[in-house]
């Protein structure tokens, strides 16, 4: 499973965080890490999620650009996972 970490700047509105985390449960991404920081002018937010998916990245870019409080969307690093499951004994 490719594991993605986004960088998101966004305005500072009450919202913002659940049509993000909304878009990316809709886009069959799974959230692993979260941080949001508030930059020094008040207004404006920065967001850090590390996700996961066997889904294309471009496709949950493409729809957070969309949402009108998102200023910016980075790809900051890719990599390939992947993710063990234990069974119970």
């Amino acid at each position: 499973m490719m594991q993605h970490q986004i960088s998101i700047l966004a305005r500072f509105r009450p919202e913002v965080l659940e049509r993000i985390l909304r878009v990316t449960r809709h886009r069959g991404f799974r959230i692993n890490s979260m941080n949001m920081d508030q930059l020094s002018d008040g207004d404006n937010v920065s967001i850090e999620l590390t996700v996961s998916s066997q889904r294309p990245l471009a496709q949950l870019c493409a729809q957070l650009t969309k949402l009108s409080d998102i200023t910016a969307v980075e790809i900051r690093q890719q990599e390939s996972r992947l993710l063990r499951t234990q069974s119970a004994m």
